[in-house]
C-alpha cells in the first residue's frame, strides 16, 4: 500500500476578501481635567529632575521621561503618536510594568495589572512646554485624547536603569543606550565623552546596534556606574555575563565505549547546514561527513573544553544518540562546522563574549546556510524588561524566515525556581530560532529532563523553550561520539546535544521531501507534530518532537495533512480554506492548525518587542451567519490562553506570538466549506505603521476523520490546484 505524505499548495485555495465591520473604539477612563490635575504637576517634577542632570549627562539637551499608559489603552492602536509629535516628543523605547491605576475600565475595583511604559526623549524646553500645551488643549483634540490615557509620567530614575552590580575585581558591565531620530553619532559620542568624563572605559571596538539601541561593553566600580546610569539615554546596565560551561555534565567515562558508523553518503548533499560551536579535535572520525571546518578566527587557540564540546555536537546532529555497540544512523546531509568560541574567551574579560557574538554574527550576515545550530550563549537567564544584546542581533539577522536556527535554552533547570534563575538563557529567548530544551528519555513516558531550562520566555516570544527533544538523563544518556580515529562513545546530557538532535530531524524533512518546504513550513510541522504528555508547557513549550520524523510527513487512513505557503500583506485579510470532500463529512473530526512567521523586532520595545502578529478566525460553517452579516459566524480556535495572563490577552498580546497552535474536535457535519480569515497585523516602534512588508508564512492543517479512509485521495481528487509532496528519496528510510 502506498503511503501519504503531504497535500502541498493550499495556498492556492486562499484569496483576499474584504475586512469585517470595525468596532467602535472605547472612551476614556480619565476626563481632560481629571488627566491635567494629577499629570501636570508630576511633568513639573520631572522637569525639575531634568534640571538636576551632571553636565554632560543631557546629549543635546535630550531628557527621558517615562511614561505609563492606563491599563485599557496598551493595544498598537492606543499608541499615544498624536501627543507626542504636537509635543515635539519622541517615543524611544518601551517595557511592560505592573501598576495599579487610579481607574480602569473594566468592572469592580482596580488591581495590580500589566500595563505598557514608554521612554519619551525630547529636549528640556519640550517638557518645559507640555504642561502650556496641554492646559491649551480642546476636549475634542487628538493629543489631549491621547493625554487622558496616560496613568503617570516621571523621570526615569538613574538607580532603575543598573539591574546589578558585579562582584568581580575587574568588573565588566553590558550597557544599553537608546538611539534618538537623527542623533545617533551625537548620541555615542555624548556617551563616550560621559564615559570617560566619570571614569568608566567603554570598549566602542565591540558594540553594535539592534533596532534603537547600542550596546557595548565598558568597565568601571560602583560608584563610577552609578554615576555613568545619569546619562539621560542609557536604558539599563548590568553586569555582563560569561559564557556557559561547555564541559560535559557527567564526566565522560574512563572506558571507551565501542560503535560503528554508517558508510554511505548523505541522504541529501542539498540542505546547507552549520554548527557553530568550539571547533573540532585534531583527530576525529566524522571527516567523511564535514564538508568544511573553519576556525572564524584562526589567530586564537582552541578553547580548552571547545572541540570535545563541538564533536559532540557536531556527532548529535549527523547520527543522533548512537547506542553503545550499535550502528549509527546515516546523516541527512553533510555539515561545516564553524569554530566561534576559542581561547580568547578567557584571556580578557567577560567582554570577550561580544566577540564571539560579533563570529556568529558573521556566519549569520553571510545568508550561506539554511539551518544552523548554537549550543553555546551568555550565562544569562531571559529578562522580561530589557532584551539582551545576543537575543536583540540574532532576532535582527533572522528576520527574514530564510533560516532555521535551533538554539539550546540552558541547562540550569535545578537553579532556584522562587528567584527564576532556572528560566530559559539568552539567547533562547529569541522569536525567530527554535529553542530548544530537553527531555529525559526517548520513550512515550518521557519527560523534561530536570536540568533543562523552563519558560515562560518575554511576552511576545512567551511558550519558551520551543520544542523538546530528547537530551539524555542519568538514567538515559545521549551518547555522542569522542576524540580519537576509531568511533567511540561518551555519555553526555544536555541541551547542547538536544538542539542538534532536533535540527536533525528539522533537515531531514528538508532531506527527504526536498524544497517543496520552506524553513517556516519545517518549522511549523515540527510544533504540530509535537506531543506534551499533559505536561506543564511552561515546562515543554510545545511538547516534544517525535523520534520518528515519519510521523511528521506521513498520513494515516482518514487523515489529510495540507501545507500552505504563502505571503500575507499588511491590513489585508487572507480568507484559507480548508479543503474537505463535497460530500461533507461524518461522525467526529479533530482538526489541528499551526502558524508560523518570522518578524522583524524592535528590541528598544521590549513589551511590543515583534512587528508582525496574525489575527486568525476560524469560520467552520459558511451556512451559519447572523443576520446580514457578509461573514459566516466565527468560532475560537487558538486558545490565547497559551499565551499571557488574562490581562495581558486582553491587552491582544496573543496576536504576536510567531508561532500559533491549537486543535479542535466537532462533529464532522458542522464542517461546511470551513475557513480560516487571517489578518496580519502591523507594528514599528509600539504603534501601528503603514511601512510593514509582505510577511512569509507557512500554515499546516490536519484533518483527522477515521469514518473516512480515503480522506487523502478524496480531496486531491476533489482539488485539482492541490498536489501530493513526494519524497525525493527512496523510502522506506531508517531514521
Amino acid at each position: 500500500m502506498a503511503t501519504n505524505f503531504l497535500i502541498g499548495r493550499g495556498e492556492v485555495l486562499a484569496h483576499q476578501v474584504p475586512p469585517p465591520p470595525r468596532n467602535p473604539g472605547r472612551g476614556s477612563v480619565y476626563t481632560l481635567a481629571e488627566a491635567r490635575e494629577v499629570l501636570v504637576p508630576q511633568i513639573r517634577q520631572a522637569i525639575e529632575r531634568f534640571d538636576d542632570a551632571p553636565a554632560g549627562a543631557l546629549p543635546d539637551d535630550v531628557a527621558v521621561a517615562k511614561v505609563i499608559m492606563n491599563p485599557a489603552y496598551i493595544s498598537k492602536s492606543s499608541f499615544p503618536q498624536d501627543l507626542l509629535k504636537e509635543a515635539g516628543l519622541e517615543a524611544v523605547g518601551s517595557r511592560t510594568v505592573r501598576v495599579t491605576p487610579r481607574k480602569w475600565a473594566r468592572k469592580g475595583p482596580p488591581q495590580e495589572v500589566p500595563t505598557t511604559q514608554l521612554f519619551v526623549a525630547g529636549r528640556r524646553k519640550s517638557f518645559r512646554s507640555l504642561p502650556r500645551f496641554i492646559a491649551s488643549a480642546e476636549t475634542t483634540d487628538r493629543a489631549a485624547e491621547d493625554f487622558t490615557h496616560i496613568e503617570a509620567i516621571g523621570a526615569v530614575c538613574s538607580a532603575d536603569k543598573v539591574k546589578a552590580y558585579a562582584d568581580v575585581k575587574r568588573p565588566t558591565y553590558e550597557v544599553c543606550v537608546h538611539m534618538v531620530s537623527g542623533g545617533q553619532d551625537v548620541v555615542q559620542d555624548a556617551f563616550l565623552r560621559y564615559a570617560e568624563k566619570v571614569g568608566v572605559g567603554a570598549l566602542s571596538n565591540l558594540a553594535f546596534l539592534a533596532g534603537n539601541l547600542w550596546f557595548l561593553p565598558v568597565s568601571g566600580n560602583r560608584k563610577q556606574i552609578d554615576r555613568l546610569s545619569q546619562f539621560s539615554l542609557v536604558r539599563v546596565i548590568r553586569p555582563m555575563p560569561g559564557l556557559r560551561s561547555m564541559r560535559p555534565m557527567p564526566m565522560p567515562s574512563s572506558v571507551r565505549l565501542r560503535c560503528d558508523l554508517p558508510t554511505a553518503q548523505p541522504l541529501s548533499s542539498q540542505p546547507r547546514v552549520a554548527i557553530l560551536d568550539g571547533g573540532l579535535p585534531d583527530h576525529h572520525p566524522i571527516g567523511p561527513w564535514v564538508n568544511r571546518y573553519e576556525s572564524l578566527d584562526p589567530d586564537a587557540n582552541d578553547h580548552h573544553d571547545g572541540p570535545d564540546h563541538g564533536l559532540a555536537v557536531s556527532s548529535a546532529f549527523l547520527f543522533g544518540p548512537i547506542r553503545p555497540d550499535g550502528q549509527a544512523s546515516r546523516p541527512y546531509s553533510f555539515i561545516d562546522h564553524l569554530r566561534v568560541v576559542d581561547a580568547e574567551i578567557d584571556d580578557e574579560h567577560p567582554a570577550e563574549l561580544y566577540r564571539t557574538l560579533g563570529l556568529v554574527e558573521q556566519v549569520l550576515l553571510s545568508r550561506e546556510y539554511e539551518f544552523l545550530n548554537l549550543s553555546l550563549g551568555p550565562e544569562a537567564v531571559v529578562d522580561d524588561g530589557d532584551p539582551h544584546g545576543w537575543t536583540s542581533l540574532i532576532d535582527e539577522q533572522l528576520s527574514d524566515g530564510r533560516t532555521f536556527m535551533t538554539v539550546a535554552v540552558g541547562n540550569n533547570g535545578t537553579e532556584d525556581a522562587e528567584a527564576q534563575l532556572n528560566r530559559i538563557q539568552v539567547p533562547g529567548d529569541c522569536v525567530n530560532v527554535v529553542s530548544v530544551g530537553a527531555a529525559g528519555s526517548t520513550k512515550s513516558s518521557w519527560e523534561r529532563a530536570p536540568y533543562s531550562a523552563v519558560g515562560p520566555g518575554r511576552s511576545p516570544g512567551y511558550i519558551k523553550p520551543d520544542l523538546l527533544a530528547f537530551g539524555g538523563s542519568s538514567e538515559e544518556y545521549f551518547h555522542a561520539l569522542m576524540p580519537g580515529r576509531r568511533p567511540s562513545l561518551a555519555p553526555q546530557l544536555g541541551t547542547s546535544f538536544a538542539a542538534p538532535y532536533l535540527l536533525r530531524s528539522a533537515v531531514g524533512i528538508r532531506a527527504i521531501l526536498g524544497k517543496d518546504l520552506s524553513v517556516l513550513a519545517i518549522k511549523a510541522l515540527l510544533v504540530h507534530g509535537a506531543s506534551r504528555n499533559d505536561h506543564p508547557q511552561a515546562e515543554v513549550g510545545w511538547g516534544k518532537v517525535s523520534e520518528n520524523i515519519m510521523d511528521l510527513i506521513t498520513c494515516g487512513d482518514g487523515v489529510a495533512r495540507i501545507i500552505y505557503q504563502g505571503e500575507l500583506r499588511p491590513g489585508k485579510y487572507l480568507r484559507a480554506p480548508l479543503p474537505i470532500p463535497r460530500e461533507g463529512l461524518s461522525g467526529m473530526v479533530n482538526l489541528k492548525a499551526t502558524f508560523c512567521f518570522s518578524t522583524p523586532t524592535d528590541p528598544h520595545h521590549s513589551g511590543a518587542y515583534t512587528r508582525s502578529g496574525l489575527d486568525v478566525v476560524f469560520r467552520p460553517n459558511d451556512s451559519r451567519r447572523k443576520e446580514d452579516s457578509a461573514n459566516a459566524s466565527s468560532r475560537s480556535f487558538f486558545s490565547l490562553r497559551d499565551y499571557a495572563d488574562e490581562h495581558i490577552r486582553r491587552a491582544d498580546a496573543g496576536k504576536w506570538e510567531t508561532v500559533l497552535h491549537d486543535e479542535k474536535r466537532m462533529r464532522g457535519s458542522s464542517f461546511v466549506d470551513p475557513v480560516f480569515d487571517i489578518h496580519y497585523v502591523a507594528r514599528q516602534d509600539a504603534g501601528p505603521t503603514r511601512l510593514a512588508r509582505p510577511m512569509a508564512y507557512a500554515l499546516v492543517a490536519t484533518i483527522e476523520a477515521p469514518k473516512h479512509t480515503d480522506l487523502f485521495s478524496t480531496i486531491l481528487a476533489q482539488y485539482e490546484s492541490l498536489l501530493a509532496i513526494e519524497p525525493e528519496v527512496a523510502v522506506p528510510i531508517r531514521v
